[in-house]
């Protein structure tokens, strides 16, 4: 196992976020990364809240482009400042920094993989729809991935070099997200380790800017897509059977302790 990760930064993407991506900052700022912010066409006041936090770089689309064009903004500036993987969190306070050492645990363990903060504690606080629908796409997913995955869904996510080489996916987006994952296992052949993090839904976090029927069906059709495109349903489908998500539970999170303690989360600002 190598002793540092590649060099890295947090990219958050972000839609009308002023309830939140303070608070986001303020936690991702500890980590001693630099962090890119890009502000999807936001009319509230997120731009003004990003720009009080000193060494922030943000970057503004003129309008709404979706979560999958913000994604390729922050992405395509991170590969053209240097950096060679990109941890990415949503700015809607849903994803904390307190997780991201036990990611980076996890992608030390598991070089070249993509990590993903896998919502599987607390799930009790999930929106039943939301629910239902993550279940879905994880199952479809899973078989265009041709590999069990857990919480296909979630935004927080550590992209390893080789996934940060496919940040031109076209795909727009919500379903941008599941279309890197599905070209990353593959075309590129990664595995992903899904580290379980808390479900955080409630009165203190903003109403998701995801659609249950809309944004599935988009995710379905783009997922579709894939599979067909690849062929080999039949196999496709045995393989994500027996190809069982794979998950890191303690040994990631005791191990974790040490990537806290380390000089500054290794692989950080080179």
């Amino acid at each position: 196992m190598p002793s540092s990760l590649p060099r890295w930064c947090i990219v958050i993407p972000c839609h009308n976020e002023e309830r939140a991506i303070g608070g986001v900052l303020n936690g991702a700022q500890r980590l001693g990364v630099p962090i890119c912010v890009v502000d999807d066409g936001s009319t509230d006041a997120t731009h003004k809240i990003v720009s009080r936090h000193p060494g922030v770089t943000l970057l503004r689309h003129d309008g709404r482009h979706g979560k999958g064009e913000a994604l390729r903004t922050g992405l395509r500036a991170a590969r053209q400042s240097g950096f060679e993987a990109v941890l990415t969190m949503d700015g809607d306070g849903q994803h904390q920094a307190d997780d991201v050492p036990y990611m980076l645990a996890a992608a030390k363990r598991h070089p070249g993989s993509l990590v993903i903060g896998a919502r599987m504690l607390d799930t009790e606080r999930q929106p039943r729809a939301r629910h239902l629908a993550n279940r879905v796409a994880d199952w479809g997913i899973s078989w265009a991935c041709a590999r069990g995955i857990a919480d296909t869904q979630s935004g927080q996510r550590w992209y390893p070099p080789a996934v940060l080489e496919m940040a031109d996916t076209t795909t727009e987006g919500f379903a941008y997200e599941a279309s890197l994952l599905i070209r990353a296992c593959r075309e590129a052949g990664v595995d992903v380790v899904s580290v379980p993090i808390p479900s955080r839904y409630g009165a203190q976090f903003r109403h998701s800017h995801f659609r249950p029927l809309l944004d599935v069906a988009r995710i379905t059709w783009a997922t579709s897509r894939h599979l067909f495109g690849y062929g080999q349903l039949r196999e496709s489908y045995r393989l994500a059977q027996e190809r069982h998500a794979l998950v890191e539970h303690h040994r990631v999170r005791m191990a974790a302790d040490g990537v806290h303690l380390s000089a500054g989360l290794p692989g950080g600002p080179g």
